[in-house]
This record gives C-alpha cells, structure tokens and sequence, in this order.
C-alpha cells in the first residue's frame, strides 16, 4: 500500500501528553484539543501552493474537526467490540509499508507530511481500528446474490458494450524540471541529464525482473498515478491520439504485461524533451458486447453492487454511532457566534 493512502486524519487515541490548550470539542468527554487539529491541518496543506486564509481555512478546520469527532466516536464503538488494533497488528502494516524505503526517504516522507513516527503509527492503529469494525457491522452484512448481478446487467447492458478497444496502462515518468507536487526525494531530477540517467537506472530495474508498480511508487514523478503504482486505468483506444506519438506508436505494439522501452516525450513548441516514460500496457480489452457469462463482467458488477452499498451503509452506520454520542464542537459554536470570524 502506497504511503501516501495511510497518512490521512486520524484520532490521537489516548493520547496524555497533550495538556492544556484549547479544547475544540469533545466526545463523550474525552477532549479533541487544537494541536490535534493544527496537525492534521499543516498535513493536509504541505503540498498546497499557497496556505488557504479566511473562510477557507476555517472551512478546512471545521472538516478536520468533524473527521476527529467521528474518528473518536467510532474509536469508542472499537474498544466496546474488543475490535481495536493491537499492537503486532500495527506493527505488522508498519513494517510492510516502509518495506520499499530506505530509513532516510521513510523518515523525508514523514517530514513532508508534517507528521512524527508517533503520529503514523496512530494513524496506522486506527486504519486498522476502522477495517476491523467495518468489516464486523457493515462489510460482512452485505450479501450481492446472482439476481442482483442479472438484474444490473439487464439495466445496464450498453455499458458492457465496448465501441472501440480498452487500453488499461500504467506509467512510469520522470521530468527534467523537479514538481514541487512531487515529495519523494528519489522522484526529482534536477535536469535533462539527470532525467536521463535516472529513467535509464529505472529501465535497467525493470529489465531485471523489479515489479513495475513498485518502482513507480518509489521514482515515477507523477503525482497523480505514482501512488497507485503508476496505474492510469482503463481508455479507449481513440484517447492514445490525445498522446504524444512516440508513446502513441511504442503502446499500440505492446502485448498485455508488456513495457515499452523508454519514450522521450518531446515538447512541441521548443522541441526539447518535457518527459521521459515507460508504459506498461496492464490488459486490452476488444470492443464489442461483454456477455454475462463473462465471469469479469459479473466481478465488476458485484464489486460495484457492494461498494454502492457499502458506502450507503458506512454514511448510515457513522449517523447511527453519532446519534449515540455526547458530541460538544466548541469550535463550531465559536465560529457560528463570531460569524465565520476565528
């Protein structure tokens, strides 16, 4: 799993050090304080271009806010189930996430976020927290039967015919110029050279046998796909004419499970390279109608049933666990007498 998917908001569950301040809410009388919030406030914000004022960041702090209650309500609702994460658990995800780094890019990871071992390792303990208590009260509810599958596909069938051939690509980039986007210290070329060089190193990594997604995560300057693996998803065929020829020509050769060699994107108006990649083509699908009897088109409409539903019945279970709750948010209150005016 992709660092960046666990450093989201999470509670500072029983957390001690944390004495006086300002009190922003409360859940059942357990205290959320504003260093809580201002941490996970600088850690939403590092990679912003500028740092949001006025209504905008107080808009940012009430979401955190809201994020913290709920994340300390269904906290509450763990430890009453025996469902909360111990500790060979957290450390079990700990060791599988900083597996592909080295000390120093784990520790420049966490320093980008804004965020201490400390704080990642809560984090950890309540993704884990909130999967075991999902699973128990909400996933393991949800039964997807066969005329479920039928009757979606009957209602839905001109989505399962493919005009025009599906490309799935994935992609590994590495620029000239460093994106400041970009946090990983392996993923900034300072220049033309050093692009060069390292998309070559990258190139020769694959050629041995290193998994592609892996690398992507770790070198590829996307920051739109690097996090998952360099994954583009599913196109039709018609949108490789939106890309540069060179990638256009190197992925129509392709066979599925197949990475092209590196392309050298060149900038149309200066003719100088803007890019280096490779693309791996991950499936192709022919156009025409997907039958039923496709066991892929019924594991799409059954992966797509559940989560529909398991979103609906997450909303519902958070609503139910809120109701059950003595919530204080100070904080909101503070804002709604000043008028928006921290």
């Amino acid at each position: 799993m992709a660092l960046v998917t666990l450093l989201t908001l999470a509670t500072l569950v029983g957390c001690k050090s944390q004495v006086g301040g300002d009190v922003m809410a409360t859940v059942d009388g357990r205290k959320i304080f504003r260093s809580d919030v201002d941490k996970y406030y600088e850690n939403q914000i590092a990679s912003a271009q500028q740092r949001p004022t006025g209504e905008q960041a107080t808009t940012l702090r009430l979401n955190i806010l809201h994020q913290l209650i709920d994340d300390e309500i269904l906290m509450r609702r763990a430890e009453k189930l025996g469902l909360l994460a111990t500790d060979d658990e957290v450390d079990r995800k700990f060791n599988e996430i900083k597996s592909p780094f080295s000390q120093e890019e784990f520790e420049q990871r966490l320093k980008d976020k804004k965020l201490t071992l400390a704080d990642f390792k809560r984090d950890i303990r309540r993704s884990i927290t909130v999967e075991k208590v999902m699973n128990k009260e909400v996933s393991s509810k949800i039964n997807v039967t066969d005329q479920d599958i039928t009757g979606y596909y009957n209602a839905h069938k001109s989505e399962f015919n493919l005009i025009e051939p599906q490309y799935h690509l994935a992609q590994i980039l590495v620029t000239p110029t460093p994106n400041p986007q970009v946090h990983n210290q392996n993923a900034k070329a300072q220049n033309e050279a050093d692009a060069r060089k390292k998309i070559q190193m990258i190139a020769n990594r694959l050629d041995s046998g290193e998994d592609f997604a892996t690398l992507a995560m770790n070198y590829s300057e996307d920051p739109e796909t690097s996090g998952n693996g360099g994954d583009i998803g599913p196109a039709p065929e018609s949108s490789l004419r939106n890309t540069d020829p060179a990638t256009r020509d190197a992925v129509t050769k392709l066979k599925p499970g197949q990475y092209t060699p590196v392309v050298t994107v060149v900038n149309p108006a200066t003719k100088q390279p803007a890019a280096f990649r490779i693309v791996k083509l991950v499936a192709k699908e022919p156009a025409g109608q997907r039958e039923l009897s496709d066991e892929r088109v019924k594991m799409a409409i059954r992966t797509q049933i559940h989560d529909r539903r398991e979103q609906l019945l997450k909303s519902a279970y958070y609503e139910v666990l809120r109701n059950s709750a003595k919530v204080e948010n100070y904080y909101a209150r503070k804002v709604l007498d000043r008028n928006g005016v921290e």
